[in-house]
């Protein structure tokens, strides 16, 4: 069953072909660079702790990035797929897909003895950690590297850390969104120069350790509010300061049209997602994530709208705009660059 799904993937996804930036590996080559990369993609339930995977793809490149094998499969996470207005997989799709301990053996060749490469790579890491445990396995993973931690220390100059960003600066066209063999690809043909880039100048690669994960669990948690906070930081994710906003506050967000870059962010209550990664994501699209709501805050983001909390308070108060999880992960997917006026329509 998988090498059918396999054989399927090169009308998806073709192979790599030639990127702009350096075509052919430098003569000295760092010598303590990787062997080999395997740049993945998974598609998700959602993004919190209990969430599973739905669907995975696997680009093996060699030790100077170029292209060696491609995989994919769908997996069945007997339970509700998430959002499937985004990834395209219903319940119908993946029901007879193979369940997650069915690929631990493909996967794990695919990934042995080399370095997890993907984008937020901490993320794939987590989701891909978790499933090997609940299989009662252990990935063959000793090290990632995150392509946007990547891009910084190569100083591109990119508007925003979206995978398509990077994509656009190598002149990847991306196929199909949202599709873990196309976006492995597109990462996989955006790495490649990068990879190059990097030795030439001989850059430290920004590799860090994996380590397995234990923290799982078989079934999603209750979403139901409680004094027990739902966003708690996870282990696999350290305490850190939030990078300032590079844009300057546009203004508030006007309902119905698009968030832009630089407006400020405010979240309250429980969310389904953990909280981190939404403020990650919110940071990412070049959003001003705010701890508090005042006069200056462009939107409110919150589960439940009706709570007296202090922040819905204010933003009753100041006539901010509320909009819930769902919809701001919506807003999410088309961020306005920086100048554009908030009242502009949402476009699609």
């Amino acid at each position: 069953m998988l090498e059918d799904r396999s054989a399927a993937a090169p009308s998806i996804a073709p192979k790599i072909g030639r990127q702009p930036g350096p075509q052919t590996p430098p003569a000295d080559w760092p010598a303590g660079y990787p062997q080999g990369y395997a740049v993945v993609d998974v598609e998700t339930t959602g993004l919190a702790r209990d969430d599973r995977i739905i669907s995975a793809a696997v680009y093996q490149l060699d030790a100077h990035g170029e292209f060696q094998d491609s995989w994919y499969t769908l997996v069945n996470p007997q339970r509700d797929p998430g959002p499937v207005w985004i990834h395209g997989l219903t319940s119908e799709v993946l029901a007879d897909a193979p369940l997650f301990p069915e690929i631990v053996p493909e996967l794990s060749a695919r990934l042995a003895d080399r370095v997890l490469v993907a984008h937020n790579a901490m993320f794939d890491w987590s989701m891909l950690a978790r499933e090997y445990a609940r299989a009662a396995a252990v990935a063959p993973v000793r090290q990632r590297l995150c392509t946007i931690a990547l891009s910084k220390e190569l100083g591109l100059p990119l508007p925003n850390h979206k995978l398509e960003s990077l994509a656009a600066h190598f002149g990847v066209i991306q196929e199909r969104a949202h599709h873990a063999l196309d976006d492995a690809r597109v990462l996989a043909e955006a790495f490649r120069p990068s990879l190059r880039r990097a030795a030439q100048a001989d850059v430290r690669l920004p590799l860090l350790t994996c380590q397995p994960l234990t923290e799982w669990s078989d079934a999603p948690a209750p979403r139901a509010h409680s004094s027990a906070s739902s966003y708690r930081p996870a282990s696999w994710r350290p305490a850190r300061k939030r990078p300032a906003c590079p844009y300057p506050n546009p203004g508030r967000y006007e309902p119905g049209g698009q968030l832009v870059q630089g407006m400020r962010v405010a979240f309250s209550g429980d969310t389904s997602v953990d909280r981190e990664l939404l403020e990650d994501r919110a940071i990412e699209a070049g959003l001003h994530v705010a701890t508090s709501v005042s006069r200056l805050t462009s939107l409110l983001v919150t589960n439940d709208p009706d709570g007296r909390t202090s922040k819905t308070v204010k933003a009753a108060t100041f006539g901010t705009a509320v909009v819930d999880e769902a919809a701001f992960m919506q807003l999410l997917r088309d961020v306005a660059p920086a100048g554009q006026a908030p009242g502009t329509p949402a476009s699609g």
